[in-house]
């Protein structure tokens, strides 16, 4: 078994070891970093194909279109030179799900890669895009877009509400245009205008102003009017920074409002859904200015124009009117004329009532005479005369109504002689009855009667029928030698 020793020998550390030094690099400058990176990405990337939704797409003035291509998780920057544009299948649009061909180039000014774009192929409607046009199908069948539902915006609104973001440049312009045309009372309701909470915030906004009292409300800061005309404004942006007013909660709050509402978000390209619940759409935050307020030097204008219209108007109406009495003065006669002929007319009134009131008196005591009772012998003759009178045509009708009487009698008998049965029995017609003098007409009730009367024109025969018991007188034939239907009694 080995010992341990007791003592092991510690190295001498007083002298450090020897560390060679370290190099550091030289130093880049940024341009010269920028160029590397652009480079490497532009070399390894040169070929790329790429889906993606397009979104936030500007047109330059030098005709280059510059988009983002996004997915649910990130965002590309891509750039459509002019003259590519005129070649691609498809014309880029906001919400449109696209595949680009291209390469990815460094634009070092900025510190950003970008996708430039050669070419350009639809591959179907964006999701956010598609969602939207739903939204719009949903809430135009609830009737919100219709535009019966629309209100009249005011022509001089004395109050203007404003819901929008107090620091930007959408109030400033507002409220320099609103100086510029038509000075009046500006209430501004702060708002976001993007971001998580604007759609919450835009629509309370809306539904505060409407809340407020017709009369205003007082409040220890001051009094607050009603607005007359409220206008919802933002600037221009992406369609993911607009997406708020596309928020269902907008729209309805919108579309609701009792107070009439101008829509002013984005630019005139941007349309979002509260364009179609507000009342009248303006394409720009200073548009909205311009359509809430006529001009107030316009209007100055107007009514001076309009004054000296109407003082030229009413100067020319009189004139046409003193004109129209002058000449029918010359048809009227004049006042001397007329009043010494009414003068004449009076005096003959006056004198005819005079003389009428003469005749009337006269009148009146002739049949005051007349008044009088007559002696009686004269009431009898006047009465005797008036008996006669009436006595002698009355002889008369009564002598010619008993002639004509008499003579219809007389037709009426000769004609009831003419028909009686005594005549027929003169041309050689019998006529049967019975003991009672019923008069028999068939042969079944005759032989049924044990007795019967025949009539001639000269006299009566009794008979009994044929078959009945007979006497010893009927068994005797008759003189002629013929037997009869009835025997003799």
């Amino acid at each position: 078994m080995t010992e341990k020793p007791l003592f092991v020998p510690v190295p001498d550390i007083a002298e450090p070891p020897v560390v060679p030094p370290v190099r550091r690099p030289e130093p880049l400058t940024v341009t010269e970093l920028s160029r590397a990176l652009k480079g490497l990405v532009e070399t390894n990337f040169s070929f790329v194909r790429v889906r993606g939704e397009i979104s936030g797409m500007k047109r330059a003035g030098s005709g280059h279109v510059y988009f983002a291509l996004k997915d649910d998780d990130s965002v590309l920057d891509a750039v459509c030179w002019r003259g590519t544009l005129s070649r691609l299948s498809a014309v880029p649009e906001d919400g449109l799900d696209v595949v680009c061909t291209g390469k990815l180039t460094v634009y070092g000014g900025r510190s950003k890669y970008q996708l430039t774009v050669e070419t350009l192929e639809a591959a179907g409607e964006g999701a956010l895009l598609k969602m939207l046009e739903e939204r719009k199908r949903r809430l135009e069948a609830e009737g919100l877009f219709a535009p019966e539902r629309k209100k009249k915006i005011p022509f001089l609104p004395d109050v203007i509400g404003v819901v929008t973001s107090p620091s930007g440049a959408v109030i400033r312009d507002i409220l320099h245009r609103l100086r510029d045309r038509f000075p009046c009372r500006v209430l501004l309701w702060p708002a976001l205008m993007q971001g998580e909470g604007c759609a919450e915030q835009v629509a309370a906004a809306v539904k505060g102003f409407n809340d407020l009292p017709p009369e205003g409300l007082q409040t220890p800061s001051g009094f607050i009017p009603r607005p007359d005309v409220l206008i919802v404004a933002r600037g221009g942006g992406s369609l993911e920074d607009l997406m708020p007013f596309n928020d269902e909660k907008v729209v309805r709050a919108v579309a609701a409002s009792d107070i009439p509402v101008i829509s002013a978000v984005g630019h005139e390209t941007d349309t979002t859904l509260i364009d179609y619940a507000a009342d009248l759409r303006a394409p720009t935050p200073t548009g909205a200015a311009e359509k809430a307020v006529p001009v107030l030097a316009e209007l100055r204008e107007t009514v001076a124009d309009c004054v000296c219209r109407l003082v030229k108007a009413s100067a020319r109406l009189t004139e046409d009117r003193k004109n129209i009495l002058t000449g029918l003065l010359r048809g009227l006669p004049s006042p001397e004329r007329m009043a010494e002929e009414y003068t004449q007319k009076l005096d003959d009134r006056s004198e005819r009532l005079v003389m009428a009131l003469k005749a009337l008196l006269e009148t009146k005591r002739s049949a005051t005479e007349r008044l009088k009772p007559p002696s009686p012998a004269l009431l009898a003759s006047n009465a005797a005369a008036t008996l006669y009178k009436a006595a002698f045509p009355l002889d008369g009708l009564m002598k010619n109504a008993l002639a004509e009487k008499k003579a219809a009698f007389e037709t009426a008998a000769r004609l009831l002689e003419s028909f009686s049965y005594e005549r027929v029995l003169e041309r050689g017609f019998a006529l049967v009855s019975d003991k009672n003098g019923a008069i028999v007409s068939s042969a079944s009730v005759a032989a049924a009667l044990p007795e019967l009367t025949v009539r001639f024109a000269d006299g009566k025969l009794s008979a009994i029928p044929n078959g009945t018991k007979k006497s010893k007188q009927s068994r005797r034939k008759n003189t002629d030698g013929d037997r009869q239907g009835f025997l003799p009694l």
